[in-house]
Formats: C-alpha cells, sequence, structure tokens
C-alpha cells in the first residue's frame, strides 16, 4: 500500500461531538487510517492525523472540511492558538511509498476542491505554496479571521490562492500544504507569569533569533496554575526536541521558575525520539533501524528501516 499522512488542524477543541463528526470520514473512507485525534479546549482545536493511499486520503480530507465548515462559525470561537479557520490548517507528509512531489500535487488539488466545493477561499503554504513569500504559515494567519474578514485578505500579498477576495462568513480560510514531518511540542511552566511565558517564546523562536526551525507562542493556562511555551519543530534534524527543551528549561529557571512538565501533540516519528534518547544516553550513534519493532515492519513490508 502507498500511504500519505494528513494532519488536518480544525477549530473546535470543546465540543466532542463536533469533532467525531469531523473525523468520522477518516473512519470510513476506504484506504484512509485515523491513527490520532487530540483535542485542547484552551486552544480551543482539534489536530487529526491519518493516513492513507493519496487519493482517499484527499478525498476524506474533503469531507471532513466538509464537515467543519457546517458545523463551526469562527464568529462565535475563540481561542488561545492562532487560526483563520474552520478547518485551519491541512498538512500532508509523504510516506510510505509516496513522494514529495505527489504530496504537493494532493495539496493543491484538494486546496482548489476546497474553493471550488466549499467556497472557503485556500493559501498554499510550504512546499505547496507557489508565492514564496507565503511558505511560512504565520505570514498567512497574521491577524487570525477577523484580520481577513475585515478586510485584510485584500491586502496584496494577501489574497487567496484559490477563491475570491472574501473569506467565507462562517468558516473563513483554510491552507493547505505538503512539508517534512513537524514536532507539536510545548513545554508547561510552573507559574501563571504569561509575560514570563512570552519572552522565553520570543527568546526561542526563529523568527526572533532563537533556535533555527523553531516557531513558539506563549499560553495561558491559569485554570492549572501553568504558563505554556508551545513550539512548532520544524526540522529536528536541525534543531532536535531535546535542545528546544533544553533552552526553555534554562531559560525558565534563569528566571526562578520549573518546568512543570512537557506534552507531545499528536504523532511523532520514530527518528525524533531517537534522537531524544541518543542525546539523554550519551549513546555515540543511535537510529530507528536499532528499534526491533521497526525492523520488524521493515521485513514485514519490504521497505528499509
Amino acid at each position: 500500500m502507498r500511504l500519505m499522512e494528513a494532519i488536518p488542524n480544525f477549530s473546535e477543541g470543546r465540543r466532542p461531538e463536533v469533532v467525531q463528526a469531523i473525523a468520522a470520514p477518516f473512519r470510513q473512507t476506504p484506504a484512509v487510517f485515523l491513527l490520532d485525534e487530540e483535542m485542547d479546549p484552551v486552544h480551543n482545536r482539534a489536530v487529526l492525523t491519518a493516513v492513507g493511499e493519496p487519493e482517499a486520503l484527499r478525498r476524506a480530507c474533503l469531507a471532513a472540511c466538509r464537515q467543519a465548515v457546517a458545523l463551526i462559525d469562527l464568529n462565535q470561537h475563540s481561542g488561545e492558538h492562532p487560526r483563520i479557520g474552520a478547518a485551519d490548517v491541512i498538512p500532508f507528509v509523504p510516506l510510505m511509498g509516496t513522494t514529495h512531489e505527489e504530496a504537493v500535487a494532493t495539496a493543491r488539488q484538494l486546496a482548489e476542491e476546497i474553493w471550488q466545493e466549499l467556497a472557503v477561499p485556500t493559501y498554499l503554504y510550504e512546499d505547496a505554496a507557489r508565492d514564496p513569500e507565503r511558505r511560512l504559515l504565520p505570514a498567512i494567519r497574521k491577524g487570525g479571521f477577523e484580520a481577513l474578514r475585515d478586510g485584510a485578505i485584500r491586502e496584496a500579498g494577501r489574497r487567496p490562492d484559490f477563491g475570491t477576495d472574501t473569506v467565507h462568513p462562517t468558516a473563513g480560510a483554510t491552507v493547505v500544504g505538503a512539508r517534512k514531518p513537524l514536532v507539536a511540542f510545548n513545554v508547561n511552566l510552573a507559574t501563571t507569569d504569561l509575560e514570563l511565558g512570552k519572552r522565553i517564546a520570543r527568546a526561542v523562536r526563529e523568527s526572533s533569533g532563537g533556535l533555527p526551525r523553531v516557531r513558539a507562542m506563549a499560553v495561558d493556562m491559569r485554570e492549572s496554575g501553568r504558563v505554556q511555551v508551545s513550539m512548532n519543530l520544524t526540522d529536528t534534524d536541525v534543531t532536535p526536541i531535546s535542545v528546544a527543551y533544553r533552552f526553555v528549561e534554562a531559560a525558565a529557571a534563569a528566571e526562578g521558575v520549573p518546568v512543570a512538565e512537557s506534552e507531545l501533540i499528536g504523532l511523532v516519528g520514530l527518528a525524533p525520539l531517537a534522537a531524544v534518547a541518543q542525546d539523554a544516553l550519551k549513546v555515540g550513534a543511535m537510529s530507528a533501524a536499532q528499534v526491533l519493532e521497526m525492523r520488524l515492519l521493515s521485513v514485514l513490508t519490504g521497505e528499509k528501516a
């Protein structure tokens, strides 16, 4: 079987019945498998992880977007996570037997279908982007749904790749792309000082001169007595998970604040976790091929571990 991965993010993290309705197409479409679903009420966001044959996976994503458009009204939505759409962002990642070029083509086809069938303007990002100024997601989501709704979508450089210069009245706009695997990694600090979290997020993210391939923001989790430094590690070969963790830990410790816990959102590849183990255990060399289950999988599938 040829497999591609999709990790669609939807702007709903407080109504389980809505998330289940959105996730249903991934359970019901032949040759597609729903591997994971996460929902967070503070971010008010759900992240699904699915794999499948590329065409079937694209159809399931479109059906899930159809549910999101019907069930989510961004005019009534609030949460800590930036967003411009009910179906906010849908990245594709090539896996077994699929290529990067196929992921780009799948993303572009889905983006066009979302506009044509659902009347939701769509943007292309990362490796599917046609405009190099719009490769990075923050550039597209600047100001959120409200900014686009109130006219930013008509500004130079902000018109969608597919659709008109008016957002869908309730579902906003959607971003679709193709990329390398990304690790969503959060570090929760034992403090309610949001300004401290913002300083650390600013220090660690690449755009502010921090660690390369790291995006970060601070999230107020006051109800649990925490401030979260929420990070996307877009290339763990460049900045491994352990390096990002130690940076945040050290920055917090310098201000007398300990780390309460860290968390991984969604699924993570074995290679980034092997790198963490290698760092923690001071192993000279370690790879995913040394993991028993990966070696068994390579034997069963004929793929190299």
